[in-house]
Order: C-alpha cells, then structure tokens, then sequence
C-alpha cells in the first residue's frame, strides 16, 4: 500500500511563511533607494492633489525597502488624460501609482470620450474618501432652489468633459430640465472657485461639504455660496435640507439610471496601480495604503491642509467597480443618453 504524501499541517504553514518572507525581501529590494511617482489627474490644489500630496509623505515608511514618493500633475480631458497614461504608458512594475476622478469607472461604462483603459483590469489600492458630492451656485446668482435652476441659465465651470463637474450638470440638464451652460477648459478645481469668487461662473459640481469646510469656511459663514443638490446615497447629514439627486426623479428607471451614475460616490478619490503590476507588489502597497490611512501623522496633515478622510479599503472599492461595470446594456444605453451634452 502506498503511503499517504500528505504534509504535516507545520510544514504547511512552514513554507507558506518561508514563501511570503521571501516575497516580502524581493518587494524590500526592489523598493529600496527607488522613487515611486504619483500621477494624479488633476492641476495642484484641490482635494485630489492634496490627497495625493499627503499620502506621498507618509505611504513611504508601510512600504518594503521605504522609497520615496513624488507626486506629478498631469491634467487633462476630464481626468481621462492621466488614466490613459497609468494604462497605456506607465511602467508596470509598482514604480507609479496614481490617483484619477471616481467618475472614471462610469465614463468608461458609458462610452466616454477618449477612454482608451479598461477600470476592471487597474489594481485598485483603496480609496482616501467617499463623500457626498455637491452641486453649488453663488449666492450672486439669485438662485435659491433647485427649481430656479428650470428657469434660466447657469454657467458652470468644468476642468473637462468627463469630470465630475461637468458630468452632473449634464445629467440634470437631460433628466430634470435644468438649463446650465457648461464652461469647461480649467485647469483646476481651485481655478473654478476662483472663477465663482469673480462672478466668472455661477456653479460649480463635484466639491464636498468637507472641502469647503476646510479651503474655504468663509463661503459658508458669508453665504458666499449655497448647496443646491448634494449626489449619494443617503443627505449629508450637515446638509439635510438638501436634496438628493435621486429624489428628484419620480419613475424606478430613473432612479437607476442615477445610481448607476452616482456610483462614483463610494469610488471617490481612489488610488490604483497599472495593469500586470507582480501581486506581491500590489499586495505591499494595498497594506501600505490601509496602514497609512491609520497614521497619526498623515492624519494630522489631511486635517491641516483640509484634506476629508472616509477611507474605502481595496476590497470595497473593487466591488462598486465590478458593480459600475456590470450593469445591464439596457441601463446603460439610458444612461448613455443622459450624459449627452446638449
């Protein structure tokens, strides 16, 4: 009779843990005097690069081998010029990461323009906040509710087409009858508050209560602006007389159509890495991610520079993504046709 080849349950565990040192030493290598960049999609300023600025300074002691981080802007097409680049041109082997719109993994599903990546493929390392997003108007602008906003023309700043702040405008202007004129081409979130604080633009979509809380409280103190409509899944609870977008649609169609639009809301302000990065590394940088979220000091950072916290871990993330992605082409094809700019 033949002996059973079965290993003792210590052996087992033995190579397993001898298995993941020595992935854990090449990762420690490989990382050791490197420098990883870190592309975000946006102009410097505002909560994505500010995001981005914070976790380069304290990411780097939960990694192996303790690189260093330098973050690089590269603004452009809504968002969608850095995340042809993490995809198409970035190398894969954990030396960039990068951070991109949470509208990206709906533009992809809609057919956005100039979407040359494919969301389900990135290695998504979690995410930094998950926070309502707001529709704002100046308080110069005479609008009071959002009923006004079916009245006359509002001219909305934008950074792109696929951005956020374009991106709900043209759903309320399809689905609800809105009249925003969108003005896109800044570079910047930053630069559309700007334009607001001239009378440039009227509105801008896209920022959060916390932003504003912490870049600029004086907005809310003066009433230089008013929250219009907030997009999430249940009111902020600071602003509770503000509606929901959903709840301005009557019919269950609609309803889903803007969940599957609101999906960017649990995506937030997310972290990814290339395409075909080595799984120990994607691993490392994933710990290295949800530790810092935890770091004293990085915390004492995002609350100085005004950065809002709501982590999203890995696992999470990736779920709303294959739900974004998975949607029915009947939903989708409705929501194709509420994105369409006018």
């Amino acid at each position: 009779m033949m002996r059973s080849m079965r290993l003792p349950m210590t052996m087992i565990a033995f190579i397993v843990q001898a298995a993941a040192a020595a992935a854990a030493d090449d990762t420690a290598q490989f990382y050791h005097g490197r420098t990883i960049y870190v592309i975000t999609s946006t102009g410097v300023g505002g909560p994505y690069d500010r995001s981005a600025r914070a976790l380069s300074h304290h990411m780097p002691r939960y990694i192996p081998g303790n690189p260093t981080m330098v973050v690089q802007n590269m603004p452009g097409g809504g968002h969608v010029l850095a995340t042809n680049h993490l995809y198409n041109v970035a190398p894969r082997d954990g030396s960039v990461i990068g951070t991109v719109n949470g509208t990206i993994p709906v533009h992809q599903v809609v057919d956005g323009t100039g979407v040359r990546f494919d969301v389900a493929k990135f290695n998504w390392l979690g995410s930094v906040s998950s926070t309502n997003l707001l529709t704002i108007v100046t308080a110069r602008s005479g609008i009071k509710s959002f009923e006004d906003l079916k009245t006359r023309e509002t001219i909305a700043g934008a950074t792109g087409i696929g951005s956020m702040a374009a991106l709900y405008p043209i759903i309320m202007n399809n689905m609800l009858k809105t009249k925003f004129r969108i003005v896109p081409g800044y570079k910047s979130a930053g630069e559309i508050d700007l334009a607001m604080e001239s009378g440039e633009v009227e509105s801008r979509s896209g920022t959060t209560y916390e932003s504003i809380v912490a870049e600029r409280p004086q907005w809310l103190k003066d009433k230089t602006i008013r929250p219009i409509v907030q997009v999430g899944r249940v009111r902020n609870k600071e602003l509770p007389d503000v509606p929901l977008l959903q709840e301005l649609v009557s019919t269950p169609e609609e309803k889903a159509v803007l969940r599957l639009l609101s999906g960017s809301i649990v995506v937030g302000r997310p972290f990814l890495a290339p395409p075909g990065v080595p799984a120990e590394r994607v691993a490392a940088l994933r710990q290295a991610f949800d530790a810092t979220m935890k770091d004293q000091a990085f915390l004492d950072e995002c609350a100085k520079t005004g950065v809002d916290l709501d982590p999203v871990d890995s696992t999470i993330l990736e779920a709303a993504i294959r739900d974004i992605v998975s949607q029915p082409p009947e939903l989708v094809e409705r929501a194709k046709k509420a994105i369409q700019p006018n």
